[in-house]
């Protein structure tokens, strides 16, 4: 559904110089500078697939998703998205896609979502039918049924962000970009527009590209993760296998029955935390045997448990990376 290869994105811009005389200076002596916002980065999805799309802030990951969607021109690279070129903008095209921005609001503030909707009907050319079924599924779905009348300023933030995805949903889009979809949202909605957008994947085979800093999100909607830094391609695959390859680790929580010198825990693995109760020890994955048969018999312990490292620090690391990962 969507293939890019090589995508660059450059903006250029001024550097200006503060004060009246800094002022008279750019007009005859302007100083210009480039922003390489995408550098040389190649991924391919799957119809149906939905894939996160992470790193840190101003990596990029905002100025890829408005070029995939023909929002922005690219400076080079080729992108392919459904079989057509997205700045060249044709109407299949924008029929074929949706973009939701967390940070940037397509409903009309001071009339009602349903409005919204309709007009979105609309410009789609959605049929009457269609259109009163599509809201009917998804506001039942995203549990806004009864807010479809009440004037959008007055709805909470999430009940907004739920209004915003299903007003993109209207003319069915094959593909679907979400942009912080959650930023900012409680607990509760977070969860919600997570299985909405789990079941409405499943059941409509939509393409999904997803970005969001909250690991909740990506952890329950995604398998697969492309992660870019500085703007070039550093990770690019199953979500579950990043800790394994920056190395398989564990982390082992012991709790102890009888008090233990700080340095006695250093013999058994990377001390990540001490405690009075215990400690947890980052260890290689081959020698979690080895270090528990070792702990049981040398240190008063009372009970352990064994985990992963959390995914999110896998990510981070790769946050620090500047090279393709294979």
């Amino acid at each position: 559904m969507i293939t890019v290869e090589h995508l660059r994105k450059e903006f250029t811009y001024y550097r200006k110089m503060t004060g009246i005389r800094g002022s008279l200076h750019n007009v005859f002596h302007r100083e210009t500078l480039t922003k390489e916002a995408v550098r040389d980065i190649s991924f391919s999805v799957g119809k149906g697939e939905m894939i996160g799309f992470l790193g840190p802030n101003g990596a990029g990951k905002t100025t890829t998703l408005k070029m995939l969607s023909g929002i922005l021109y690219p400076t080079g690279g080729r992108i392919e998205v459904d079989g057509f070129v997205p700045w060249e903008r044709k109407n299949e095209f924008k029929r074929r896609i949706s973009i939701v921005m967390g940070q940037k609001n397509q409903l009309w503030w001071d009339l009602p979502a349903s409005d919204s909707f309709y007009l979105n009907k609309c410009i789609f050319g959605v049929d009457d039918g269609a259109y009163r079924d599509i809201v009917t599924e998804l506001s039942e779905l995203l549990d806004v049924k009864e807010l479809l009348n009440v004037q959008v300023r007055r709805l909470s933030l999430g009940e907004r962000m739920k209004m915003e995805i299903l007003a993109a949903l209207i003319h069915r889009p094959d593909i679907l970009f979400l942009d912080e979809p959650t930023i900012g949202l409680d607990i509760l909605s977070q969860k919600k527009i997570r299985e909405f957008l789990k079941i409405y994947n499943e059941k409509q085979k939509t393409t999904v590209i997803i970005t969001s800093h909250y690991m909740a999100d990506i952890e329950a909607l995604c398998d697969r993760a492309v992660i870019i830094n500085q703007g070039m391609l550093v990770y690019d695959g199953k979500l579950g296998e990043i800790n394994q390859i920056l190395g398989k680790r564990k982390l082992l929580t012991v709790k102890a029955s009888a008090a233990v010198e700080a340095g006695a825990w250093e013999a058994y693995g990377t001390v990540r935390e001490i405690s009075a109760a215990g400690a947890v020890l980052e260890v290689p994955q081959e020698k979690v045997k080895e270090v528990l048969s070792a702990l049981l018999s040398g240190l008063p312990v009372e009970d352990f448990t064994v985990k992963e490292i959390p995914i999110e620090e896998g990510i981070a690391r790769f946050y620090q990376k500047e090279v393709v990962m294979p």
